[in-house]
């Protein structure tokens, strides 16, 4: 796969992810009473479509970094190693059908949503800070997918779309 083919991918990837975030959220807040089929499916399976998006995060990130040569930022780096043990947990969560895991998945995913905002306002507003080198600033614009998704929105979008999985999953 090409680094157009698979920017491409993700940025659909992305835009459908964002969708579902804020669909999602709604849902959570205002319709969590009323259950439908799609409702349904999504909560039974909610844990194995966290690990998908952990699993093509995770991926994605190393194809960027070891294929594409893109050197992550500090930033990056933190952002994955709150994402990386995902993949492990909810892989046991699925293997073992436990749904326990979800409290700790949702640590990680909690703290990793909150390094991914902080680098998405310091990528957005073109802010230098300490986390940012020469070698590799956190404002690095790699790729910029339908005029706004960046690689930190992606993060940002995985993040967001792991932990209303995962809430979604726990309240039942």
């Amino acid at each position: 796969m090409s680094l157009e083919q698979l920017n491409n991918f993700l940025s659909v990837f992305v835009v459908l992810g964002q969708i579902f975030v804020v669909v999602a959220f709604i849902y959570l807040l205002f319709f969590r009473k009323y259950h439908n089929q799609v409702t349904k499916l999504i909560t039974k399976n909610a844990i194995i479509f966290a690990f998908v998006v952990a699993l093509v995060s995770t991926l994605s990130s190393l194809y960027y970094s070891e294929i594409a040569h893109f050197i992550p930022c500090d930033l990056c780096w933190f952002q994955r190693i709150f994402m990386y043990p995902l993949v492990i947990m909810l892989g046991l969560a699925i293997i073992k059908k436990k749904d326990e895991i979800i409290d700790y998945s949702l640590g990680l995913v909690a703290v990793g949503t909150l390094i991914s905002l902080y680098h998405n306002y310091i990528y957005y507003s073109a802010e230098t800070t300490n986390f940012c080198s020469i070698v590799a600033p956190c404002t690095q614009k790699y790729i910029t997918s339908f005029g706004y998704i960046s690689i930190p929105l992606m993060a940002l979008t995985a993040f967001l779309m792991i932990a209303l999985l995962l809430i979604n999953k726990k309240i039942k």
